[in-house]
């Protein structure tokens, strides 16, 4: 039997990349799957934080980052998992837009090699996002708590956590099992929509 987080990859890249193969119902399903998984994307700032997250899908998480785009393929992320609870705690206390981190079981910090590239944090926003998406999919809740570009907020992420000085956090993301509902913003704008000029 494979384990769950194999089934979730195989799904999704099956999904994103099987192209014109299948019945029109199978590109339906796929596009309704994928679609339904974008739009209910939420900012999760609440959580159970006695339901641990499991490693299986801590690796999930982590592979959906490394699938993101990534310029002249540098892929220049790195990614530190966090789950003791001291070290939530103190960044929970040190974080002005992270003090969720003291419910959440797990945090995830994506980084950067400024070594690999000048513009990492493009290609690690990428990466984010595919972990925020993949955190609804399995069910569970995140949110992006911004490092950079503030100097202090990375300066306490990189001390906690011990970054060597080439490696820059770019984000925080708290993990967990929402605590209570979750609502979903509807974000469309038809007004930012411009055809061919401003």
């Amino acid at each position: 039997m494979k384990s769950k987080s194999v089934l979730l990859c195989t799904f999704i890249t099956v999904m994103l990349f099987s192209g014109c193969n299948g019945s029109d119902n199978d590109k339906i399903s796929k596009k309704e799957t994928i679609l339904s998984v974008i739009h209910g994307r939420k900012s999760v700032r609440s959580f159970i934080k006695d339901r641990p997250v499991s490693n299986e899908d801590i690796q999930t998480l982590i592979r959906s980052g490394m699938a993101a785009p990534s310029g002249k393929d540098t892929r220049p992320w790195e990614f530190v998992v966090i789950n003791e609870r001291d070290i939530l705690d103190r960044l929970a206390e040190e974080l002005p837009t992270a003090k969720m981190l003291s419910q959440a079981p797990v945090a995830i910090v994506v980084c950067g090699d400024t070594t690999k590239s000048s513009y990492w944090y493009l290609d690690c926003s990428a990466a984010t996002q595919n972990i925020l998406l993949t955190a609804e999919a399995l069910g569970l809740g995140a949110v992006w708590t911004a490092a950079y570009p503030y100097p202090d907020r990375m300066g306490t992420v990189s001390r906690n956590i011990k970054l060597p000085s080439q490696i820059l956090p770019l984000v925080v993301i708290p993990v967990g099992y929402p605590r209570g509902p979750q609502s979903v913003k509807d974000k469309y704008d038809e007004k930012k929509i411009h055809m061919n000029k401003w």
